[in-house]
C-alpha cells in the first residue's frame, strides 16, 4: 500500500504541475495578446489623430500644404490662423507651435509663423512666435529644439522677471539648415542657408551661410570658403552616394563581403 500511495501522490503532483504549466502558458499568451492589442490600438490612434490638410481636426491653420503631417499626439498649438505650413513637412510628436502671446488674440492680417516646404521638426520641439518667425525650406530639426521670438526682460530689479513685459525680435532660419538636438534659437537670430547648429548650441545674432556653429553662446567653428573649401578642413571624407539602380539586395550582399583593408 505505501507503494501505491506514493505512486498516487507522485501522479497527483505530476498532474498539478502540468495544470500549472498550462495555466502559466495561457497567462503568457494572454499578456502577449493584450500587448499586441494595445500596440495595434495605439497605432490606430496615432493614424486617426494625425493632422493633415485633408484632416485638420480642430486646428484651422492659415495654410497647410499637401503631404504635410502633424504626428499625434500634438503639443500645444494656438494662433493657428497665423501659422502657415508648407508642403511635405513632418511635424513630430509633442511639437508646440504657437502664434501670439496667448490664444484667441487678433494678430492682424499677416502670418506670424511661416514654415517652408520639406521641413522636419523633431519630437518635442517648440516654435514660439510672438512676433515673426520664418523657417526656410528643407530645414531639419532634431528632437527638443527651442525657437522663440520672445525673451524675458529684467530691467526692473524690484519686479519679478516673469511679470515684466518681454522683448520680441523676429527670427529667421534660412533654407537647408540642420538644427541639432536641444539647440536654442533666441530672439533676433538670423541664420543663413545650409547652416549646421550643433546639439545644445544657443544661437543669437547673425550666422553666415554655410557655417557650423556650436557652444553657448554659439560661435562659428567651421565655414565654407569658395576657394579653400571647409576651414578648418573636414576630418572625414564625404559620404559616397549610392549609385542609381543599386537594389537593397545588392547593398546587403556588399555589406557581407569581408573587409580587405590591409592592417596598418
Amino acid at each position: 500500500m505505501p507503494k501505491n500511495k506514493n505512486a498516487f501522490s507522485l501522479s497527483g503532483r505530476g498532474r498539478a504541475g502540468e495544470r500549472g504549466a498550462a495555466l502559466d502558458a495561457l497567462a503568457a499568451w494572454r499578456r502577449r495578446a493584450v500587448t499586441r492589442a494595445v500596440h495595434a490600438g495605439w497605432r490606430w490612434v496615432q493614424g486617426a489623430g494625425a493632422v493633415t490638410a485633408e484632416r485638420p481636426g480642430r486646428l484651422k491653420f492659415g495654410a497647410i500644404g499637401a503631404h504635410t503631417k502633424l504626428a499625434f499626439p500634438q503639443g500645444t498649438v494656438f494662433g493657428e490662423p497665423w501659422i502657415r505650413l508648407g508642403s511635405h513637412c513632418i511635424i513630430g510628436e509633442q511639437v508646440t507651435l504657437t502664434a501670439g502671446l496667448m490664444p484667441d488674440l487678433d494678430l492682424g492680417p499677416d502670418p506670424i509663423l511661416r514654415i517652408g516646404n520639406g521641413v522636419v521638426l523633431g519630437r518635442g520641439s517648440h516654435v514660439i512666435a510672438d512676433t515673426s518667425v520664418t523657417i526656410g525650406d528643407d530645414c531639419y530639426f532634431g528632437p527638443h529644439v527651442y525657437v522663440t521670438s520672445t525673451n524675458h526682460s529684467y530691467d526692473d530689479p524690484h519686479t519679478p522677471v516673469g511679470k515684466q513685459w518681454p522683448r520680441m525680435e523676429p527670427v529667421e532660419i534660412g533654407p537647408g539648415c540642420w538644427i541639432g538636438t536641444n539647440a536654442v534659437i533666441l530672439p533676433g537670430a538670423r541664420i543663413g542657408r545650409n547652416v549646421v547648429v550643433a546639439a545644445g548650441a544657443v544661437v543669437r545674432g547673425e550666422v553666415p551661410d554655410h557655417a557650423v556653429v556650436a557652444g553657448a553662446p554659439a560661435r562659428v567653428v567651421r565655414r565654407w570658403d569658395a576657394e579653400l573649401g571647409w576651414q578648418p578642413p573636414l576630418r572625414t571624407p564625404a559620404p559616397v552616394p549610392i549609385p542609381e539602380g543599386v537594389t537593397s539586395e545588392e547593398l546587403c550582399a556588399l555589406a557581407e563581403l569581408p573587409d580587405e583593408t590591409p592592417a596598418g
